[in-house]
């Protein structure tokens, strides 16, 4: 089951907190004017896309645009979907965290009071999984969600660990397409962004 399935991948828009590059995990916040406005561009790429099912994350900057781009009718939510748990680093740049912890990433560091990195990337695995049963072979699927965790989605479809979703960086707003190249799963289309 899911032979030929893709997933599309598709961030929500800009934030307050992502256009100050602050870790935003669990704290659920709207998307911002220009957040509004990307979420309506891919309402424009996306129409007349069919898809045999729609996930979204249960936080509000995903669900609104989800909403925004045409889907929030027919989707439904997946905690798995959910932005990485940054625990005290919630709402902090890496930059001021760097201050304190010389070198400090949210890839090669402990997350206090938060998730660890194999417990997203299980989060991610549950997701794919979802996907898959979800959708006949060949169908597609559109997942609205956060950049660490599509990130990490990313990498475990190709078969890496969830640390080598550092190796994809991943806009606001954008479009990244998951398939196949016959029975290999592979990266068809990343980080497809949109002209202002």
């Amino acid at each position: 089951m899911g032979a030929g399935t893709e997933l599309w991948l598709i961030r929500h828009g800009e934030t307050e907190w992502s256009l100050s590059r602050k870790h935003t995990g669990r704290t659920d916040i709207g998307l911002t004017e220009h957040g509004r406005r990307r979420a309506e561009e891919l309402r424009n790429y996306l129409v007349g896309e069919k898809f045999a099912a729609v996930l979204t994350s249960p936080l509000k900057r995903a669900r609104e645009t989800c909403e925004i781009a045409g889907f929030g009718d027919v989707a439904e939510v997946d905690n798995g979907l959910r932005e990485w748990d940054y625990g005290i680093q919630e709402g902090r740049t890496t930059e001021e965290i760097r201050a304190e912890t010389p070198g400090w990433s949210v890839w090669t560091h402990e997350i206090s009071g938060g998730e660890t990195l194999e417990q997203v990337g299980a989060r991610a695995d549950g997701v794919i999984d979802r996907a898959l049963a979800v959708a006949g072979d060949g169908e597609r699927v559109a997942l609205f969600a956060h950049a660490h965790i599509l990130r990490i989605l990313a990498a475990r479809w190709v078969e890496l660990g969830a640390r080598e979703g550092r190796l994809f960086v991943l806009g606001t707003g954008s479009v990244s397409v998951l398939g196949w190249e016959r029975e290999a799963r592979v990266i068809q289309a990343w980080n497809r962004g949109f002209e202002e």
